[in-house]
């Protein structure tokens, strides 16, 4: 069947209807990455958009069991060039066909993405739908979706109840690590873990001060859809964790929250940072990372105030703070994914530098025990 992928700029671009056979529509975002398909369709990060995909083929591996980000898929559609039916890999326990029909998710395939990602590179990232029928019709539904910035994603993303994650550190010691769960991905939550945390998870809406209970020795905020300046009550959360000086490290939308709590702001990049292949200069060693992104929100060169917080990182694409580290208190932050799913593992080491910190403080608190028990 003939669809559409429908930009609310009145570009239309035809193709052919897989997935689900559903009309849908959201914000328009291009993913640049090679690999990693299954990954990025279970990113809570991509709800509400939708997804083009530069790489040329799409699908070719199959899904494969423990593989996704979360339970379900994200982005409202989907749109490629070549949409693999079968797939040729052994691992592989169905197709990405049966994924999205399941899911309920449409696909357009034999798209011009190359075209498609340039109007959306020249004219900035725009509403789209992707439907069959009349692409007038579809151009106007388009222009009558919701902004993203209107909409709480993250409270449709995050989960219901606060838990212990499934996975046990094999770390002698564990350190107690809190989530606040904006959207969060499996795979952060494996590297915690790795790096020999204890997690427990919690919804979004959680107060700090229930984040801080229970033997809490560190705070991870998460990954996220949505504008970080129409969470006001995200930020105030945060907020409230900076001046219990608990040791914070924040991720992707993580990052954007702790920078408006440290009193930067945000803005919305033309097209968003969305690949596995992104460099990223790291300021204190002078290396350069490899990362994986996926935002289309940023903290602009020249928002921290140098007082509260330095810069650590920073874009060689449009030199966008990348990274930050707060001063006075035990909080950093970067915009990038460093738990690398897809992506390159420059950055793993961030989790393990998040766990020091926790330590350190750990054998601060044991020594002051001590010498106040020799003193008296």
């Amino acid at each position: 069947m003939r669809g559409h992928v429908a930009l609310e700029s009145g570009r239309v671009f035809t193709g052919r209807l897989l997935g689900a056979p559903l009309p849908a529509g959201g914000e328009v975002v291009f993913h640049t990455g090679m690999t990693g398909y299954q990954e990025i369709l279970t990113d809570p990060s991509y709800a509400g958009q939708v997804v083009v995909f530069t790489a040329a083929h799409l699908g070719n591996y199959g899904i494969h069991a423990g593989d996704s980000e979360s339970a379900r898929v994200h982005p409202r559609a989907v749109v490629v060039r070549d949409f693999c039916r079968r797939n040729y890999h052994r691992g592989s326990e169905h197709n990405l066909d049966h994924l999205l029909r399941r899911a309920g998710v449409p696909a357009v395939s034999d798209i011009d993405t190359r075209a498609l990602t340039i109007a959306l590179r020249d004219g900035g990232t725009c509403r789209g739908f992707v439907g069959a029928g009349d692409p007038r019709e579809l151009v106007e539904r388009a222009r009558a979706l919701p902004p993203i910035d209107q909409v709480d994603w993250v409270a449709r993303v995050t989960r219901a109840e606060a838990g212990p994650y499934e996975r046990q550190p094999q770390a002698a010691e564990p350190c107690e690590v809190a989530v606040l769960d904006c959207g969060v991905k499996k795979s952060i939550l494996d590297c915690l873990v790795d790096a020999g945390c204890r997690v427990r998870v919690f919804p979004a809406a959680t107060k700090a001060e229930v984040l801080l209970a229970g033997g809490t020795e560190g705070v991870f905020l998460s990954n996220g859809p949505g504008d970080p300046a129409s969470l006001p009550h995200l930020v105030d959360t945060v907020a409230r964790l900076l001046a219990a000086d608990v040791p914070l490290f924040g991720v992707c939308l993580g990052h954007q929250l702790l920078a408006r709590a440290l009193g930067a702001t945000t803005v919305k990049l033309p097209f968003g940072h969305h690949g596995a292949n992104h460099p990223v200069h790291n300021l204190a060693t002078g290396r350069v990372e490899i990362t994986s992104q996926n935002h289309n929100y940023a903290v602009p060169d020249g928002s921290l105030d140098p007082v509260r917080a330095v810069v650590t990182h920073v874009s060689l694409n449009d030199r966008s703070v990348e990274g930050l580290r707060a001063l006075g208190r035990d909080a950093f932050s970067v915009q990038f994914h460093p738990e690398a799913a897809p992506g390159p593992n420059d950055s793993l080491h961030l989790f393990d530098a998040f766990r020091e910190r926790m330590l350190g403080r750990r054998r601060l608190a044991a020594t002051l025990k001590e010498r106040h028990a020799a003193a008296s």
